[in-house]
């Protein structure tokens, strides 16, 4: 019986000697006959690209959309969330290293097909899918068929990723259904090449593409001490966001704590406050602190006249002042919320 987590790759390459080149990701692998892609969920079999972990899931999870963290997305509602295995990043201080960094573990998930991923979403009345956990790029083909089934029902589709798959990849979630992205901004092109092993310039390049394709995107900076605190680097993160995303984009802040193989010490609130602090006068209008359970930076204020509009504590809402019409109820300025919000 075939093993329905192992199918062919979509976007690849045949080249001479058997070699294949993967075009899931901005690394473009080029892969012997039985060999593995930098992410480990990628083979060449007999001169084919499969990816192994077609619907091969570590969990399934009903999360609050604030866990995201997408805060100015379907507001209070509710997304089934899963992820599988491995990564296409080296990051040293993961968050997620038990399914991220264990690339034997691949084959070893649940499988659970397309169509009861789905029927999951309404058995539990959610309101969206997301693909998280460890990177989402890596089940692609399964994102495009979860996709295609959940915009069938009426759902939304969300990814929270590093931002590192191809263009065409990209495009092809586009084309299938995909509606908001978090994305990762790990740092200034120096320590995203140092540590993570990537270009985040190309990162940056597909979240534009992305707005400019009508998702809607929210940017999540890990602050960690020594990697991407100093304010050259949040500056940079900051104006980069203003000047090709747009002002209103969001930008979470999150506190890192030590993981996996990085033992700096947790990062100060002191330090995420100043990169609040450096975000507002760049002129982003709104940015939040994370992983500071009751801080008010976990809060959406309005930006004309700093009216409290959406009161958090932790993934909950606890207070939602936008009105209908999507305005401030004190100036009546115009607020960015993608749907409605899910009492």
């Amino acid at each position: 019986m075939e093993d329905p987590r192992i199918k062919e790759a979509l976007l690849y390459e045949e080249l001479a000697d058997g070699k294949v080149k993967c075009n899931t990701c901005e690394r473009h692998c080029k892969v012997g006959l039985d060999e593995l892609g930098f992410c480990k969920t990628r083979k060449n079999i007999d001169g084919k690209l499969h990816t192994l972990v077609y619907g091969d899931l570590t969990s399934l999870s009903p999360n609050p959309i604030e866990k995201k963290p997408l805060f100015h997305f379907w507001p209070g509602s509710k997304a089934l969330t899963t992820g599988t295995w491995s990564c296409n990043f080296d990051c040293p201080w993961c968050q997620n290293e038990d399914i991220s960094k264990h690339p034997e573990k691949v084959g070893k998930g649940r499988y659970v097909s397309p169509e009861d991923f789905v029927w999951a979403v309404k058995q539990y009345s959610l309101q969206g899918t997301s693909i998280s956990f460890n990177e989402p790029t890596l089940l692609f083909e399964y994102s495009l068929d979860v996709f295609d089934l959940a915009k069938q029902e009426g759902f939304y589709n969300t990814y929270i990723t590093n931002g590192y798959m191809s263009t065409e990849a990209l495009k092809l979630l586009i084309e299938h259904g995909l509606d908001a992205m978090n994305i990762d901004i790990k740092g200034d092109k120096e320590a995203v090449r140092r540590y993570c092993k990537a270009d985040v310039d190309k990162v940056w390049n597909n979240a534009k593409l992305a707005k400019e394709n009508n998702v809607w995107i929210e940017i999540t900076t890990l602050v960690i001490p020594s990697v991407n605190d100093d304010e050259e680097c949040l500056r940079g993160i900051a104006s980069r966001i203003r000047d090709e995303l747009g002002e209103g984009t969001p930008w979470h802040l999150s506190r890192y704590y030590p993981a996996y193989r990085f033992t700096v010490p947790a990062t100060p609130i002191s330090s995420l406050e100043e990169a609040f602090r450096i975000g507002k006068e760049e002129g982003l209008q709104y940015v939040y602190a994370g992983n500071v359970p009751g801080h008010a930076y976990e809060n959406t204020y309005c930006p004309f006249c700093n009216e409290l509009l959406i009161e958090r504590y932790v993934f909950d809402i606890t207070k939602y002042r936008i009105t209908s019409e999507g305005k401030c109820p004190s100036c009546k300025e115009a607020i960015p919320i993608i749907g409605e919000f899910w009492r």
